[in-house]
Parts: structure tokens; sequence; C-alpha cells
């Protein structure tokens, strides 16, 4: 599928190469709009999932009483896998920075539950329905609450395989998270649908309007329940007047009125590259050349980062718009095929290192 895969020369490469270049779905076959990526995201992120997944909703709560909610996929009851075993391998989903579970995601975690994944979304505070407990809600690169959840995971399934894959924007976080706790992640493996790499970069550029605005009116919908309680501490006016996500981000988190801090500070501790010299878990990032919301591949790929780190890894395709990537037929995005595809391989290599490993110690 004219696809690429960038990343330094190893054992774990050559597996990879090996698999996803036998794999079906790399071959998605022609689209009606390949010049379109607009219409291909809009077409991925809008449709709704088939059929429609069954949810059952946990809360966690902070150490400052703020909460998080992880939303486990049940069903629909029948699916193949259902769910899975005690040692299945548990599927973190993470939405977009602004807390959108789209359509893709939840399909991308019905296609993994067939499969028998056990898929469960993290959702920040205030986003997706979750309360907002404190006035306080999470930095575009602050890890510390995903960190919570994927604890409490591991504790819950101690015996499974814990992987985690993010979509667009929430890719910030996932990276983060994983050049922050090095080899103390808990994953075994991750990957990311069209992450954003730079995310200073990202909000002082912009992007098309018709990305901007929906997630500009998706998030003020969001903030302005909780209007009384984050007056304590932002200008909510000028909040709910932001006319760009930058001006936004800004006012929630820069210019507060107890801990106020320059934007420049502010990206010294979110960029989600920051630490990413630490990581340790195989990471995955499918990305799209014609990305209308990334950016141009010179700006915003940091190519560099996977000719040096052996645990990163770019599958960079021609077409496939910003989490598109559609296919004619059933699953409608090659990109889920392709990254369930990638968990397999990996858990294939990784069992037949410990087989490889464990052989002197046998004798």
């Amino acid at each position: 599928g004219h696809c690429r895969l960038l990343c330094k020369p190893s054992a774990l490469a050559q597996h990879l190469v090996r698999n996803l270049g036998r794999s079906a779905a790399l071959r998605w076959g022609r689209w009606p709009w390949p010049r379109w990526p607009e219409l291909q995201m809009l077409w991925q992120l809008l449709q709704p999932p088939e059929p429609e997944p069954v949810v059952t909703r946990e809360l966690l709560q902070r150490p400052d009483t703020g909460l998080v909610a992880l939303d486990w996929l049940v069903g629909p009851w029948g699916a193949a896998g259902g769910g899975g075993g005690v040692s299945s391998p548990v599927l973190l989903l993470i939405p977009n920075a602004a807390g959108k579970v789209t359509g893709g995601l939840l399909q991308l975690g019905l296609r993994a539950l067939e499969r028998g994944f056990i898929p469960v979304i993290f959702n920040r505070r205030g986003h997706n329905g979750c309360p907002l407990t404190t006035p306080r809600l999470q930095p575009f690169g602050d890890p510390g609450d995903l960190r919570e959840a994927v604890t409490y995971l591991r504790c819950r399934h101690p015996s499974a395989s814990l992987l985690a894959v993010s979509e667009g924007s929430g890719s910030g976080l996932l990276l983060a998270y994983l050049g922050e706790s090095g080899s103390s992640s808990r994953l075994a493996a991750a990957a990311c649908l069209s992450p954003i790499f730079r995310g200073r970069d990202w909000f002082e550029t912009g992007m098309p309007w018709l990305y901007e605005w929906p997630l500009l009116l998706h998030l003020k919908q969001g903030l302005s329940r909780y209007a009384g309680a984050l007056a304590e501490v932002v200008d909510m006016d000028r909040l709910l007047g932001s006319r760009s996500l930058r001006e936004l981000e800004e006012t929630l988190f820069c210019r507060t009125r107890s801990r106020p801090t320059s934007w420049e500070s502010y990206w010294e501790r979110n960029e989600p590259l920051r630490d990413a010299d630490e990581a340790a878990v195989p990471v995955l990032c499918l990305c799209s050349a014609d990305d209308p919301v990334r950016g141009p591949p010179a700006r915003s790929l940091p190519r560099e980062l996977f000719r040096s780190s052996p645990y990163f890894f770019l599958l960079l395709t021609p077409l496939g718009g910003h989490c598109g990537f559609p296919r004619r037929g059933p699953g409608r995005c090659w990109a889920h095929e392709a990254v369930l595809e990638y968990f397999r391989a990996m858990a294939e290599f990784l069992r037949t290192e410990e087989r490889r490993k464990g052989l002197p110690r046998l004798r």
C-alpha cells in the first residue's frame, strides 16, 4: 500500500517489517476521494460504530479528590472474544485532547473486543461526562492521572499484557507518559494514530477551521458546565470567548488566578517528546503525509527520533488524512487492523525473546 516504515535497524524492526508486510490491512484498495483528506477525516470521525458498543463506567479518585473515568467496552453481547479471559491483553484507548470519543476510537475498541482484547477508554477530568470535582483540569502533556489509571489496571489485571493506543492530539499525553515513566511504564507496547508530536508548534500554527472550530465548541460546551467552580481559578468570560485553541489553552493553564505562568514555561513541562530519549516501550506511530491537522511532514514529523531510538517506529502512508485511513468494506479503517496486527507481532516477538533468554536459565 505504498507505506514506509522509518526506524532504527534492529531485530524487532525486521520482525515488524516481515509481519506488517504480510498483513492484508495495509492493502486498503482504492478510495473514491484520494485527494480530499478533510473528507476522509470527517467520514471516519462522524461515522457511528457498528454495532453500538455497550459500556460500563468506573470512576477513579486521585489523591486531590479529582476523578478520572474508565469506560469498559463489554459488548455487544455475542461478539467473538467477548471481553477475553483473565490473562487477555488489556487495551487502553486514549481519546484526543478535547476528550471527544470518536466513532473511530469506539470502532477500534470493538475490533479489539472481537479479537479477545479487553478494551477500556481513559477519560480525563471533566471530559466525556466525567465529573469535575476540583477546579483543575489536565494539561496537554501532564501524565499524572494516566499513571494512576495504568497502575490501577495493572492491579486489576496483574497477569495480562497492558497495551495503549491514542488518537490524534491525545497522543501527546501517551508520549509524555512513556518518556516520563521510562522502563517503569508497565506497558508492553503502545501505538499512536495520527499523533501530534510538537504540541507548542501545533497550537501556535493553528489548524483548518473545519477541525479547529468543532473542537473549540466541544471544549467550551464541556467547560461551561463547570463555570461556577472554574471561575475561582480562571477568567471564564475570556475562556468562553476564546477564538482559537491556543487562546483557550493559554487562558485555562497559563493565565490562572493562583499560579500564572508563561506560555514558554507551560510547554517546557508539557511537550510530548520532552523525555522521549527515556522511553523504553515499543511505539508505533501511524501517520499520513496528507494529514491536514498535524501539518506538513517536513515540519511536523521528528524523523531523527525514529532514526535514533530503537523504540519508535513510524509507519508513514501517502494518504489517509487525520485519523481517517479509510477503506471500503468491513472495518472502514485499515489503520485499526494495522495496529492490532502490530500488537500481535509484538506479543509474538516478546514470547520468542523470553524463550531465547530463558534457555540458559533452564539448563
